[in-house]
């Protein structure tokens, strides 16, 4: 009895001591960000709570977005992912459980001996067998948790591929519906230029022109003109990457809202604080997930090194006739304890290695905390800088269109020639082209920085 109490205290100091050691040269990442984005008070509240059904307002690009998330083959190959972690995982957890098998056999040996005789040796057996290791080192629990940490990082994988292509179709859309409101100003300009070369061809006829104005004319509408190919050409294309996004054969058309010039968008957004970033922003705990799945894969590596103990507990029949098998049980039972002596180092090096696989990890980790908080702080002068340059373009554009108009007054009048009204309807045409890409610059601000802060997902819908 006594024997038997000191037996175990000295596994419980083993397995106190194992457990604590294991990851002891595993350090914690160093992980430091600011209070307050640049310039912005700190607030509770964050465009990410939004839900993106909400965010998004155009019922069209929601259609899209939903057919997507149903769709796009990069998700469900994602959530496919995620069953098989999650199958995985469950075979993990069940190496902590006993092992039932069971096997029937049958055999017949035959022995023929130097003066002649000969024997046979039939053996019949129905048995069963239960085995189990006893975790005494954590061994298991180490390896149980690596791969929960695996099937988490699958999970917020899918959830970052979710975000990211919820951003995407939202982007490739607003690239649409401007394209297909830059052509409508090159058509609408194109109309104003031909009648434009038509007057200028009478007036020429007419003798109260010379030919250069006609000329000058034909090259602005040539110019107008040759804009017309490239822009059918990238809605198509534009049109074809939308349909991959969504999970349909390139070549579909979709119904699509005009774009809104005279939008006004709002100068300030609620963002957050930056520390949200750590728990919003799936990329991020995935890689965080990852970093807890090295730290496993080290207590692996660890616990490794000391002796396993497997329990085997078999029962059943044996006999030498079918038919009197029954008559015949048996069982045993083994206990094993087996552990390295000497590998010449192996278990020890493959320690080492998973420590060294785990800074990589914890490094990795830091970098993708950074490259967020930069993705983010970007994102934010980025939507602050084209929410201005939009209003100094619509300012622009105003400005051009009244050029447009007192030159014609000016030219009717005589008190201007041609070139002169060309050059401002040139002005007009060009400051129209500068004010769509601002507004498109606009919603795709707002789309990236909706991403950066972690929008896009809901937990209530997870895939």
């Amino acid at each position: 009895m006594k024997k038997t109490i000191i037996f175990s205290c000295v596994i419980g100091l083993m397995l106190t001591s194992s457990g604590c050691s294991a990851v002891r040269e595993c350090k914690k990442p160093e992980v430091e960000l600011p209070q307050t984005y640049k310039d912005t008070p700190p607030d509770s509240l964050t465009i990410a709570d939004i839900d993106w059904w909400t965010y998004y307002g155009d019922p069209n690009l929601r259609s899209l977005i939903e057919t997507a998330l149903t769709n796009n083959r990069d998700l469900l190959a994602a959530v496919a992912k995620i069953e098989e972690m999650r199958n995985l995982y469950g075979a993990s957890k069940a190496q902590m459980f006993p092992e039932l098998s069971g096997f029937i056999s049958g055999n017949q040996e035959t022995n023929d001996y130097k003066n002649g005789t000969h024997l046979t040796d039939p053996e019949y057996s129905l048995k069963a067998s239960i085995s189990w290791e006893a975790d005494l080192f954590g061994n298991l629990k180490w390896s149980r948790r690596q791969s929960k940490s695996q099937f988490l990082a699958s999970v917020e994988d899918a959830r970052a591929v979710r975000m990211s292509l919820i951003a995407e179709v939202a982007s490739t859309y607003f690239r649409l519906v401007a394209l297909d409101n830059e052509l409508t100003i090159v058509k609408r300009t194109l109309t104003t230029r031909s009648e434009g070369m038509k007057l200028a061809k009478l007036r020429f006829e007419g003798g109260l022109t010379t030919e250069t104005v006609f000329q000058q004319a034909k090259v602005e509408y040539a110019t107008t003109a040759s804009l017309v190919p490239n822009l059918e050409r990238e809605i198509e294309v534009t049109k074809n990457a939308l349909a991959v996004l969504i999970g349909e054969t390139p070549g579909i058309d979709f119904k699509r809202t005009s774009l809104d010039v005279d939008l006004q968008l709002t100068d300030s957004l609620p963002l957050g604080i930056p520390s949200e970033l750590l728990k919003r922003r799936p990329d991020l705990r995935a890689s965080e997930m990852r970093l807890q799945a090295a730290m496993s894969n080290v207590g692996v590596a660890y616990t490794d090194r000391f002796p396993r103990l497997t329990f085997r507990v078999t029962g059943g029949w044996e006999n030498d006739e079918v038919k009197n098998i029954l008559e015949s049980p048996f069982s045993y039972v083994i206990g094993t304890l087996t552990g390295p002596i000497f590998d010449f180092g192996k278990k020890k090096r493959k320690y080492k290695a998973a420590v060294a696989a785990y800074d990589q990890a914890r490094l990795g980790y830091e970098q993708k905390v950074l490259e967020v908080f930069q993705e983010t702080s970007d994102a934010v002068v980025t939507y602050r800088s084209v929410r201005r340059s939009a209003m100094l373009k619509a300012e622009l554009c105003t400005a051009a269109w009244k050029y447009v108009d007192l030159a014609l007054l000016q030219y009717q009048a005589g008190s201007l020639n041609y070139l002169d009204v060309l050059d401002a309807q040139r002005r007009y045409f060009d400051a129209q082209i500068g004010m769509s890409n601002a507004v498109r610059d606009e919603h795709l601000a707002l789309v990236n920085l909706y991403k950066s802060l972690g929008g896009g997902w809901s937990a209530d819908t997870d895939q």
